[in-house]
């Protein structure tokens, strides 16, 4: 099975091409250019994950397989673009609705902390960006995997500073203490739940849109673990320029003390936030931008 590498594709001069073109022209002119990068990638690039996702998961046939994959291909871009828009601090290019939001005011307002469980579908940073309006610290966790000369210009650029990020890396552990330290602190914490590096032992197997798929253990333990709430999160682009956000009702997960049950335990809390994924994805086939295989097939 193929595994993701943790890192984010692209190239810094990229980045501030479309950055250079949302500043001085629009967004509709930043779409326009994306469909020549669409193309070349929809060419060159392994497709194979993504084929599986369509053909496979959704049963579609090959014609509607890879026109599904390069208008899915035209959705990542579009939702990079408009990632990059509104952390430049051009949001009222976009409209919003949110559905579920007071579950996260309750959080801070209750003072209890909660973890933001997403994945990688829609828009996750735009979702982030809008928890500006929540009177409570919000840490972002995440694999260090952009080169740091591409992270540091986000950084430079980025308007709301109200948000923290944790980067998660294979060479220093004090991401760990930023972690527990958040959870001590009833702060909000914002991760993904559908990725892991290679040779993670912390997974688990759960069904995932019909088969077995591979998911990690380690943001459901660690919020069971310190008794802090748990909402998932997805911010959906449903036209050019509006999106819709969910956030799911929370749930305080049982911590899993005993060993010898820990894992079926695991595999409970796990599947309750793969069963939310799978309904999202059934509303919004095309924003799954999971490009690696994520499903054990044999």
């Amino acid at each position: 099975m193929a595994s993701w590498d943790g890192k984010t594709k692209g190239g810094l001069l990229g980045y501030k091409i479309f950055v250079l073109i949302l500043k001085y022209l629009n967004v509709k002119v930043a779409y326009f250019i994306l469909n020549f990068v669409v193309f070349y990638y929809f060419l060159f690039a392994d497709k194979k994950g993504i084929f599986f996702y369509f053909r496979q998961i959704h049963g579609y046939g090959k014609f509607k397989t890879y026109l599904s994959i390069y208008r899915n291909f035209c959705s990542f871009g579009q939702v990079l673009i408009d990632k990059m828009t509104i952390l430049s601090g051009f949001s009222s290019k976009y409209s919003f609705n949110f559905e579920g939001e007071n579950y996260i005011h309750e959080m801070a307002k209750n003072k209890t902390g909660g973890v933001l469980l997403g994945a990688h579908v829609g828009n996750w940073e735009i979702a982030g960006q809008l928890l500006e309006k929540i009177n409570c610290k919000v840490n972002f966790v995440m694999y260090d995997g952009e080169r740091t000369a591409i992270k540091d210009y986000l950084d430079s650029i980025m308007q709301n500073k109200n948000i923290e990020a944790i980067f998660i890396s294979d060479n220093d552990y004090s991401y760990l203490h930023k972690i527990e330290l958040a959870f001590k602190k009833k702060e909000i914490i914002a991760m993904h739940g559908d990725r892991f590096l290679p040779g993670s032992k912390n997974t688990i197997t759960c069904n995932f849109l019909g088969y077995p798929a591979v998911f990690p253990t380690g943001p459901l333990y660690l919020a069971s673990k310190y008794g802090t709430p748990v909402t998932c999160v997805f911010a959906m682009k449903e036209t050019l320029t509006h999106y819709h956000l969910y956030a799911t009702k929370p749930k305080i997960f049982k911590y899993p003390s005993k060993l010898s049950t820990r894992k079926s335990e695991l595999k409970i809390m796990v599947q309750d936030y793969v069963n939310d994924l799978e309904s999202i994805l059934k509303k919004y086939p095309l924003q799954w931008y999971n490009y690696y295989q994520l499903w054990k097939i044999e």
